[in-house]
């Protein structure tokens, strides 16, 4: 019986250091999972699913299935699969939605679609197939924070961090949404790694994937120790970002003078 656990999000907890991790590991960990994640493996349904997050509505959802069961398609059979993609849960909230408001919440978008995933799953591996959810978290004041950085970076975003972090509401936050992920998806297993848990460790929070897979002790110890990745922005990087987010000029005269200031960094 096949083992399929879904790495389904949240955005800015860790994913990308996790994934990451995974990536570099892949050849030592092959005997013990089939890894795919922010390759081209899982392009379509991750661009399918964020589509639907930002403009849900009845054929985009149709559109993630279409798009999973192509992705499912070219992964081959093993034992145990672990799939990672942060966009199954939607898009980062802060973004635009269709309507012009701020995306505010993941579960609006990541019920559905997890639904999709487990519908997917079934279809291409057969209705035996054993199916566990993951999902890392964050503790709400670091993770609003990483979130506006990240925004301030990706998007057009003007609000300094007092008037951004007054838009939402810790009740949305990661942990509690994972809460209510783990409720809704029951009786399928949800399991949950906080990244202030695990940022000490040398596997990070890939080390709760490890003991989930089964990975015995003597290989892990063998295995390049997860990096730290997308590392957040100091005041001043943020302030800078924030101007020339004011200023009036083209997309491209934008994101090239943030590269410019990001590497200088």
């Amino acid at each position: 019986m096949t083992h399929v656990i879904v790495h389904a999000g949240f955005h800015k907890t860790g994913t990308t250091s996790l994934q990451d991790f995974f990536a570099e590991n892949h050849a030592a960990l092959r005997p013990y999972v089939e890894y795919h994640g922010q390759g081209d493996t899982l392009h379509r349904s991750a661009v399918a699913a964020r589509i639907f997050a930002k403009r849900p509505s009845l054929w985009r959802l149709r559109a993630v299935r279409r798009a999973l069961a192509h992705d499912l398609g070219q992964i081959p059979d093993a034992p145990v699969i672990l799939l990672s993609r942060e966009h199954f849960s939607g898009v980062m909230p802060g973004h635009r939605s269709w309507t012009g408001g701020r995306v505010r919440r993941f579960t609006r978008a990541a019920k559905p679609l997890a639904r999709a995933i487990r519908g997917a799953l079934r279809a291409r591996f057969g209705d035996d197939v054993q199916i566990t959810f993951f999902y890392t978290t964050r503790e709400w004041d670091s993770w609003i924070t990483s979130v506006h950085g990240h925004l301030l970076r990706a998007i057009d975003l003007t609000d300094d961090l007092a008037t951004f972090r007054a838009r939402f509401s810790p009740r949305f936050g990661p942990e509690p949404e994972a809460e209510r992920m783990r409720r809704y998806l029951a009786p399928l297993p949800v399991v949950t790694a906080r990244l202030e848990d695990h940022a000490a460790h040398r596997e990070g929070a890939a080390s709760v994937l490890l003991d989930l897979i089964g990975v015995p002790p003597e290989q892990r110890a063998t295995l390049t120790p997860a990096p730290r990745s997308n590392a957040g922005l100091d005041r001043a990087t943020r302030d800078a970002l924030r101007k020339l987010n004011e200023q009036e000029m083209t997309k491209a005269a934008r994101r090239a003078a943030k590269e410019a200031l990001l590497s200088h960094d």
